[in-house]
């Protein structure tokens, strides 16, 4: 199937984000690369961290292993204060080992973000690169609950008594449900700094890892490429995830925006008859 992305549109002339200092995670491929791009031509100052070195789109890098529980506190400490908005996009795919799929796409993320919340500037955001692979939340309450308070150490306890590994891309997917809860129950954390936290949700995206989707998933992710009309690019999510840095989306709290070509809302259709 030969598919047709659109021409992406051009944003620079909206400065929603001019004088905002805004940090964002993967910033060297894909969605992280594409919003590191967006933001800057939005006006803000854009601080990248990712493990591969790229300095295009971004006025500071910072090289950081997001897995190692010690290399993120080392980035905290050397992150400036005023950061106004937190672009949580690094991750790892369910072909990464299932430790490492934890760590940098959950633990390693929710660490970065709470050392960071006292850097943060008053009404900032924080935006969490979910999926749709996090649509079965609601299913996965007792592990999601478990994981609440769990730490590097626990990690391999936890995936024997849960089940979460890559068979089936369940590392990857744990990940999303858990991420998604954990944007709503932050919905109020630091109202009182006018601090909002939300996530957005992108279907298959076209970036260096979709292969990876497919490889592990197989006839489901096929099927799911059927039903879209196309898969989705970086161009496409970017501009949620600024959106949402945005002071427009002030009153956004802990909402989980779909950005998927309406696949979460034809699942919806499917499973209750509409």
């Amino acid at each position: 199937m030969t598919v047709t992305h659109p021409a992406p549109m051009t944003w620079s002339a909206l400065p929603l984000l001019k004088g905002k200092t805004v940090v964002v995670t993967g910033s060297a491929s894909g969605i992280g690369l594409e919003t590191a791009r967006l933001c800057t031509a939005m006006g803000a100052t854009v601080l990248g961290v990712d493990l591969t070195r790229r300095f295009d789109h971004v006025e500071e890098f910072y090289r950081a292993d997001l897995s190692d529980p010690r290399a993120i506190d080392a980035l905290v400490d050397v992150l400036p204060d005023g950061i106004h908005g937190l672009a949580n996009i690094a991750g790892l795919p369910p072909t990464a080992p299932a430790d490492k799929v934890l760590a940098v796409n959950l633990l390693g993320l929710k660490r970065l973000t709470l050392a960071l919340v006292p850097k943060l500037a008053d009404g900032a955001s924080i935006v969490n690169l979910a999926s749709l692979a996090g649509f079965g939340w609601p299913q996965a309450i007792p592990a999601i609950r478990a994981s609440e308070d769990l730490d590097w150490d626990g990690l391999a306890e936890f995936m024997a008594r849960w089940g979460v590994t890559n068979e089936g891309g369940r590392s990857y997917f744990f990940t999303k449900e858990a991420l998604i809860a954990w944007t709503m129950q932050h919905r109020w954390t630091w109202r009182d700094r006018g601090i909002r936290m939300n996530a957005v949700s992108p279907g298959p995206v076209d970036t260096p890892i979709l292969k990876d989707f497919v490889e592990t998933l197989g006839a489901r992710a096929e099927e799911d490429m059927k039903t879209m009309d196309r898969p989705g690019t970086p161009a496409d999510i970017a501009p949620v995830v600024a959106f949402l840095l945005s002071d427009m989306t002030r009153w956004i709290r802990g909402t989980n925006i779909p950005t998927d070509g309406g696949m979460a809302s034809h699942i919806l259709c499917g499973a209750h008859g509409l």
